[in-house]
């Protein structure tokens, strides 16, 4: 996470001085705007500027600027070019995170809210708090713009965390747009992010002059949900385990897919195609039962535009060795300008206890795209299982809290 004192230096100074103003702050007549943001001197004059503050106000700002420091990181942009695509707000031209997310909170402060809970999300995604699901294509749309299925599935939210009917409740709905990292195709996600009132905490503050006093703060429990239609998947970012997380899948399909099959959980995980670029040497342990493995196909999309796939030859012959033979140092493998965008492999396992021998085909498209869906849960765990010894998939992320509610 970002410091303090980075943002100031990396924000324009230009932009500070609009964030300043827009907050109520006066600044003296001699304060120098015009340096040029780098050095320790206009940084420690931004310092000084905040300690001489009314103590209410300076409160407020230091907790608003502690909150965008947080958001000052690839994932932190990465949510606002996200949340800005889907609300037509135009982000050329500026000058990097610190003046992207300054512009937000002068302009479009209740962006701000949305583009925390987007990177929340971002940075959750594959954790111990989220969950992905995936849906056959039944040929139905889903139903996400039914303000009657919006409000059916927030009351669902208030039954599955148990809390009275009393409780307040708020979802605000809203498009982002995700970029694919590879092609650039995009992809409009319906989000929500939900609020429910939780039950208030009692804390010891200084409330007026200088005696402690008990007071009580009001909470606010929050439920993230992403859907893309498109793929048939949804995303929750919720605490309270897979039970629960599970509970809020049943709700979405009861309410805005209820012509669907259950959904199954899948692990949203990077994929790692470049292992791909060399023939692979594909660790099997006799417990595997696995009797070939292949590479199939590999599509390639290139920064020139357009895609190829190639699948193998024949039976004598890799898809490596057509390749090479084929193209031989002008082999996509090997020429500048072209990534593994998509890969196939084919595993023939062995008959066992009285099973026929069976072959698994696997998909992989990048970034985090398998077809471990279309498989029987036994054999997802045991694909899934070979694909991260292989390193084709990655391992799951750190948890990483950070805020209280996701």
């Amino acid at each position: 996470m970002a410091s303090l004192s980075g943002f100031f230096r990396k924000a324009p100074p230009d932009r500070l001085k609009q964030f300043f103003l827009t907050r109520g702050v006066e600044t003296p007549h001699d304060f120098d705007w015009t340096s040029d943001g780098r050095g320790k001197k206009f940084v420690q004059s931004i310092k000084s500027l905040v300690s001489g503050l009314p103590d209410r106000l300076q409160d407020r700002l230091r907790a608003e600027l502690d909150h965008l420091t947080t958001l000052a990181d690839s994932n932190g942009m990465k949510g606002a070019e996200e949340v800005c695509a889907g609300q037509g707000i135009n982000l050329d031209g500026l000058q990097g995170n610190e003046d992207v997310l300054l512009m937000l909170a002068v302009d479009h402060p209740q962006i701000i809210d949305r583009v925390s809970a987007q990177t929340s999300l971002i940075r959750q995604t594959g954790g111990r708090n989220w969950a992905g699901f995936l849906f056959e294509d039944d040929g139905w749309s889903w139903a996400l713009d039914d303000e009657v299925a919006r409000d059916a599935f927030l009351q669902d939210t208030i039954r599955i965390l148990k809390l009275p009917e009393h409780r307040r409740r708020e979802a605000d709905w809203y498009q982002s747009v995700r970029m694919h990292p590879v092609t650039g195709e995009k992809t409009t996600i319906a989000q929500a992010t939900i609020y429910v009132e939780e039950r208030a905490a009692s804390e010891l503050a200084f409330e007026s002059g200088n005696t402690v006093e008990r007071q009580v703060v009001p909470k606010v429990l929050e439920v993230g949900l992403a859907c893309d239609p498109q793929n048939r998947m949804i995303e929750i970012c919720a605490k309270g385990g897979k039970r629960v997380r599970d509970q809020y899948a049943e709700a979405f399909t009861l309410r805005f897919a209820p012509h669907a099959t259950p959904p199954v959980e899948m692990p949203r995980r990077n994929v790692m195609l470049d292992t791909l670029r060399q023939p692979p040497a594909f660790e099997i342990d006799p417990a595997d039962e696995i009797e070939d493995i292949e590479v199939s196909s590999l599509e390639f999309f290139s920064t020139a535009g357009g895609t190829a796939r190639f699948e193998r030859r024949g039976e004598e012959e890799t898809i490596y060795e057509f390749l090479g033979r084929r193209f031989g140092p002008h082999s996509p493998l090997r020429a500048h300008g072209w990534t593994i965008y998509s890969a196939t492999l084919r595993i023939r396992r062995a008959a066992r206890n009285g099973m026929l021998a069976k072959t698994l085909t696997i998909t992989l498209r990048a970034p985090n795209t398998t077809t471990l869906r279309d498989m029987t849960e036994f054999d997802r765990q045991y694909a899934l299982n070979l694909l991260e010894r292989w390193d084709l998939i990655a391992a799951l992320p750190p948890e990483f809290n950070v805020t209280e509610e996701f």
